[in-house]
């Protein structure tokens, strides 16, 4: 952010007299609410920070770092008493008074827009380091940023920045700031995200071309089945020691009979081709499940790939692929259902059939359920630790059931429930009642 841009979007900060909610909402992004209705978002990613507004939000975590903890305790519900772009620097410093139940207290909030060293401060009235974004050690910079430490000023220097347009409307400029950055950052990560899931499907498409034929399987289990018969029938003529013999089967054909290495006898070695036989009996009859298996991976994929491709939202691309995969316990269930966090909520996605039966098994009596209205689509399970579901929680999950279960674009609904209003007919077919219905509009 430009020096010259930090000072006129300062003076429009002016008139705010009040923080009433701050909080991080990204690992760099930190939303402030000011006189309880506008939402300010302060991007202190490096050397790409800058101020900018939007209306709406989708935060994937919450965080509780001891940053975190310090910015709540100090700032949130403070008093404004000065906004300052200090001399020489792109430094945004805010003087707050807050106050507990037996005294009241000074804090400084900087915002140091600095480029590689980009960073958010929290201060003591004696300028003193209580919680910062990034702690810089002595060894890295020549002003090390430390709690307890007194936080030693930046030399300050010229700046030499062209004009900038701003316009009378500061709150459209910062709107567009983030729509223009918003695009480029989110066209990058839709790319980098479209090759993960390129990855993952070819290496399932990889595994779906090299699953047996059940009818080779079971032509090589008939002919191990036969070979043993043959071997207990000459078993007098059967020397243990040889890896090959011939006999002739039952038609009069001669055929060439492999002895397994471990085989100690001939009867040994007879009931040892009936055991490899009955093993590949029961891989062909199960190579059916490893198949529809990774035909329900590759479809889930190529249904994500397709709402990556349309999706618009930085946040959102996040919450449906996180950088981080969130550790699941092993168990027998982790692959027929997705788990996504929103704000701190955690939405399950029944990826097929078998998924859409496990969530309901699952699922806790207090939770929210969601299907399509009248037609066959995931199910959706939303965690609520018997605490309320705010609106955007439930328009986003309702919005995944549509994304996952329909293609075509136009108007859908969405039910909604307590899963203790569901009851289970048959499989993944159910009963609900006393339901709640969203409307969701999938353009595309």
């Amino acid at each position: 952010m430009k020096r010259n841009e930090l000072v006129i979007v300062t003076q429009y900060l002016q008139k705010f007299k009040k923080i009433s909610a701050i909080e991080r909402v990204e690992d760099s992004v930190i939303r402030i609410v000011f006189d309880h209705k506008e939402n300010l978002f302060f991007d202190m990613s490096k050397s790409n920070s800058y101020i900018f507004y939007k209306d709406a939000y989708k935060r994937a975590k919450i965080y509780n770092a001891p940053f975190d903890v310090i910015l709540h305790k100090r700032c949130a519900a403070s008093h404004v008493e000065e906004f300052t772009v200090m001399d020489g620097n792109r430094i945004l410093r805010l003087r707050l008074e807050g106050s507990s139940s037996y005294k009241s207290f000074v804090t400084y909030l900087q915002f140091e827009f600095t480029g590689r060293n980009t960073n958010c401060i929290i201060l003591d009235e004696d300028e003193k380091v209580l919680e910062a974004l990034r702690h810089i050690d002595s060894s890295v910079s020549f002003r090390s940023i430390k709690v307890g430490e007194k936080l030693e000023p930046l030399p300050q220097r010229e700046f030499q920045e062209p004009p900038v347009d701003i316009g009378e409307d500061i709150k459209a400029y910062l709107e567009l700031q983030y729509t223009k950055r918003m695009w480029i950052k989110l066209t990058a990560l839709k790319n980098q995200k479209m090759l993960r899931v390129q990855k993952e499907r070819n290496k399932f498409y990889a595994l779906l071309q090299d699953i047996e034929c059940e009818k080779d399987l079971l032509a090589k289990a008939a002919t191990l089945n036969a070979h043993g018969s043959l071997l207990l029938s000459n078993l007098a003529g059967v020397k243990i020691y040889e890896k090959y013999i011939n006999l002739k089967d039952f038609s009069g054909q001669e055929v060439c009979i492999s002895i397994p290495n471990e085989a100690k006898t001939p009867s040994d070695a007879a009931n040892l081709l009936f055991l490899q036989s009955k093993k590949l009996k029961r891989k062909a009859k199960s190579l059916y499940i490893e198949r529809e298996n990774l035909i329900q991976k590759i479809d889930y994929l190529e249904k994500l790939s397709r709402i990556i491709e349309f999706c618009e939202d930085e946040n959102e691309l996040q919450i449906l692929m996180p950088k981080k995969k969130v550790a699941r316990k092993q168990h027998t269930q982790e692959d027929k259902y997705e788990s996504f966090f929103i704000n701190g909520y955690k939405v399950m996605l029944g990826k097929n059939e078998k998924g859409n039966i496990a969530l309901l098994k699952f699922a806790k009596k207090s939770d929210i359920w969601m299907h399509l209205k009248d037609i066959p689509s995931a199910h959706i399970i939303i965690r609520t630790d018997k605490q309320n579901i705010p609106n955007d929680i439930l328009a986003f999950s309702a919005k995944l059931c549509v994304d996952f279960s329909v293609s075509q674009k136009g108007m859908y609904l969405v039910d909604y429930t307590q899963r203790r209003n569901v009851k289970i007919n048959d499989g993944a077919n159910v009963h609900y009642i006393n339901y709640q219905t969203i409307q969701i509009d999938k353009e595309k």
